[in-house]
């Protein structure tokens, strides 16, 4: 009997033994977009055997992320099914053979809308054996073939522009002139008076920091940073010196700042402690671009007469941390940069349907659960994989949250570098992990019997049997809005986020409570809501429930001394015109603090003076334009290029050439990056006079979906991050009032120069040095020669004719080279960093 049960054991442990990964290979391809004539695409895995065994028939299934809905498979062999969000799980069906050793079978599906690059490709692969439903293994050898044919990357037949090439890139830089460092201005974004001297201060460890009391903080940040590249502390004094680095005080504007350098000393002036601390940055900026990479015993410091300050008060960043996870060390560093450029509002967007990422200690479930993600067969236990997160937690950007010590720290951190930090509870749509952590919470405490605890903080209601389906493709990720343990939860969370705002002496205005994207079809047959709208005569319609929510939602807010932030649906309100939809703005809440971040000019789509007209409604509004300022869309069109492109593509220039107060002006190629017709303005509303003063601020975006890395993040970031703060600090440029193309490309030549030849090559050094995008090489074939350019003068481009890969040590293009069958060139930074490969070939 002994002899029985250990062979038994032995069985048993040799079945586990053999559920391992499989080996095989995985490629995704594009066949063709416009598939049938449609707005859908038809693309395909190919799986191959690699193992010493055939692929069983049947018991397994492969998941994985894909960010379009699948319609249909266009094989007998596989069938494909949604599970909700962007999860698909592929399984065989009876049709299926199994897959002989070295054997290769494909599945073509067909999906909605385009696919162009490769971060729309199937991503987090992961295979599950049904004899072990609660454990994934991920899928590591898997390939995405490039499109190199036009019916894989062009959308539709009016899609004009095929990918980016060498050519059209050497004719977007042919105009851009080369101007020697010496002659370009040396403080970036642009003051508004800015003048050289030409004799420089130099500043060594005997230099003396005299500073009044209320600058002490500032002087102690410059301090550091110098003595950081002098390798000796410098000495400080309330007294003032004869000679040295002086702070003043003086009354001005708020943020402004005069800085005087001359061969006697150094002048910092301001009215306030922000004025103080760009006057700051602004030195540190004339300091030599190398500065940052080395110890030196002297620092030179070109002299100016400076004056300046801000055009909009509110410059921000928004930084999506809920889709993929961005670390505490990589937003510490994310702050250095906006304090190097002046930027002093960081929108923290921590939370959405994928991720909870900040903790919330009587809450504890928001991030046990919905700070997770990974493969389980317990909704209830964790999030599931997302954007290509894969199957264990443990290991992928899907997972991770800020402790409240964390929160602490960056808010003083933030602070200490005058940025406001606003942090983005969504509601009561993109709430589906707060959605389920508290539907995890509500099990727990009815398995305890604790029935009033358990629905104290309940954000869904179980007898909802309402159908939707969001534009992420969630069927539950919405609060419902009718309960009032939807408004406690605010509540609890508003609380613990003030509280900790105080603990960290750090100053709290606003919160950002989302408000975008709920859809149709939500709350429809939902018994609370039925129950609400009984009570509730001013409740006649399921729009009615959203003005409802954010009347509550003001009231908890300004109950807290806080003004209501949100997504511009907050300030829109849904009516009738002619018997259809329309959307106008919501006059109930003008005059009550609303402001709102607008999105939406997508040119083309019909909403391009939203944000005009919502401020000249009476809302306050920061301009948030997907054309110019979403960083996650790609610089342009090309198969390698990361990033989204359903706005528009987005490169340096984007940002830099925006016009806030009527980027109709000047708006010149579609979403599709086709020539514009300029006739989609037609009747568009303008920004009046009284406008114009409601337009409080720009910020510039960077949603995760497609950034799970840090250098993922600072490729996508920069440097268009660069042309959003000049917009956002310098006065109105000269080519913008006049829309004056040619002044336009003079200045567009210093801002390039400027970035090759001063920023970039300090972004190499400062903080630790950061992975900013290199550009590719321009490239044409002129009389037998091959002609190259790129589009910041400064970075050095380097070729090989041997058909190796260029590096850092080949020859420098300096004049046109002779036609090559195997010619490549590589931009490349004076670190050693270099861009892409570009091949010209005749």
């Amino acid at each position: 009997m002994r002899l029985f049960v250990f062979l038994l054991f032995l069985v048993a442990i040799s079945s586990r033994a053999q559920l391992t990964a499989p080996s095989l290979k995985v490629s995704w391809e594009i066949v063709e977009n416009n598939h049938k004539g449609k707005t859908a695409s038809l693309t395909s895995f190919t799986i191959t055997n690699t193992s010493k065994k055939a692929l069983p028939a049947s018991g397994w299934s492969l998941f994985f992320n894909f960010v379009r809905t699948i319609d249909s498979t266009a094989s007998s062999d596989f069938t494909i099914k949604h599970i909700n969000g962007d999860l698909f799980q592929l399984t065989p069906t009876a049709a299926f053979q199994g897959l002989k050793v070295g054997a290769s079978a494909t599945v073509s599906f067909v999906s909605q809308a385009w696919v162009v690059n490769f971060t729309d490709a199937p991503a987090g692969l992961y295979w599950v054996w049904n004899q072990e439903p609660a454990r994934g293994y991920s899928l590591t050898d898997y390939t995405i073939k490039p499109s190199t044919q036009p019916r894989q990357y062009q959308r539709f037949v009016g899609d004009k522009l095929g990918l980016i090439t060498p050519q059209m890139i050497y004719a977007q830089n042919k105009s851009t002139e080369d101007i020697a460092e010496k002659e370009l201005p040396k403080i970036l974004p642009s003051p508004q008076q800015y003048r050289e001297r030409g004799t420089p201060f130099i500043i060594t460890p005997q230099t003396v920091l005299s500073v009044p009391a209320l600058f002490r903080d500032e002087a102690s940040f410059l301090g550091s940073q110098l003595s950081a590249m002098l390798g000796s502390p410098l000495a400080f004094s309330t007294e003032k010196q004869g000679s040295g680095i002086v702070f003043k005080e003086e009354a001005m504007p708020k943020e402004a700042y005069r800085l005087m350098v001359n061969q006697n000393g150094i002048e910092i002036t301001a009215g306030d402690r922000a004025g103080a601390f760009y006057g700051v940055q602004s030195l540190l900026v004339l300091l030599p671009t190398t500065a940052w990479g080395k110890t030196q015993t002297s620092l030179s410091v070109t002299g100016v007469e400076v004056s300046d300050q801000p055009r909009f008060g509110h410059r921000a960043i928004m930084l999506d941390v809920a889709r993929n996870f961005h670390s505490k060390a990589q937003l510490l560093k994310l702050l250095d940069l906006m304090a190097s450029y002046k930027l002093n509002v960081l929108h923290l967007h921590f939370s959405d349907d994928e991720g909870w990422r900040l903790e919330i200690p009587s809450l504890p479930e928001l991030t046990q659960v919905g700070a997770v993600r990974g493969h389980t067969t317990d909704p209830l236990k964790q999030l599931q994989p997302a954007y290509g997160s894969g199957p264990d937690a443990s290991q992928n950007a899907g997972t991770g949250y800020y402790s409240r010590q964390d929160f602490l720290e960056i808010l003083r951190y933030a602070n200490a570098r005058h940025i406001k930090v606003i942090p983005e509870i969504e509601a009561p749509g993109h709430a589906r992990a707060a959605v389920v952590a508290m539907k995890a919470r509500y099990s727990q405490k009815m398995a305890q019997g604790q029935k009033e605890e358990a629905e104290k903080y309940l954000l869904h209601d179980p007898a909802d049997r309402s159908v939707y389906r969001s534009v992420q493709s969630w069927n539950d990720n919405v609060m419902n809005v009718a309960m009032p343990s939807t408004y406690r939860f605010l509540e609890k969370v508003t609380d613990e986020i003030v509280a900790m705002y105080r603990d960290a002496n750090a100053p709290l205005e606003t919160i950002h409570y989302g408000g975008d994207e709920v859809p149709s079809g939500v709350w429809t047959q939902s018994p609370a809501v039925e129950q609400l709208r009984r009570g509730t005569p001013t409740i006649q319609s399921t729009d009615d429930l959203w003005y409802y929510f954010y009347g509550k939602v003001i009231d908890i807010a300004q109950k807290r001394g806080l003004y209501v932030y949100g997504w511009e649906e907050v300030a829109m309100r849904k009516t009738l015109l002619d018997g259809k939809n329309h959307v106008i703005p919501n006059p109930d809440f003008v005059g009550k603090g609303v402001q709102v971040d607008v999105w939406n000019n997508v040119l083309g789509w019909g909403a391009e003076d939203l944000a005009y007209r919502l401020a000249n409604s009476g809302y306050k509004v920061v301009l948030s334009c997907v054309t110019h300022q979403y960083f996650d869309m790609s610089y342009y069109k090309s198969f390698d290029e990361p990033g989204y492109y359903w706005g528009a593509y987005t490169d340096v220039d984007k940002p830099f050439s925006f016009i806030p107060y009527d980027y109709f002006k000047n708006s010149k190629e579609d979403r599709l990056g086709n020539p514009l017709d300029r006739s989609i303005f037609d009747g568009k509303e303008r920004l009046t006079e009284y406008g114009k003063q409601n337009i409080v601020g720009i910020q510039g975006l960077l949603w995760s979906e497609t950034v799970n890395s840090p250098e993922r993040l600072e490729y996508m970031m920069l440097p268009k991050l660069l042309g959003m703060a000049e917009r956002a600090w310098a006065l109105s440029p000269t080519w913008a009032e006049k829309n004056d193309d040619k002044a336009y490309q003079k200045a567009w030549s210093v801002f390039a120069n400027q970035l090759g030849k001063r920023e970039l090559p300090r972004l190499d050094y400062k903080s630790g040095g950061y992975a900013y995008r290199i550009p590719t090489a321009g490239a044409v074939i002129e009389n037998n020669q091959v002609k190259a350019n790129v589009q910041l003068p400064g970075l050095t481009i380097r070729y090989t004719t041997d058909g190796t890969e260029p590096t850092a040590t080949s020859a420098v293009y300096s004049q046109p080279l002779p036609v090559s069958k195997t010619l490549k060139l590589k931009v490349f930074t004076a670190s050693g960093r270099a861009s892409r490969t570009v091949e010209v070939n005749p």
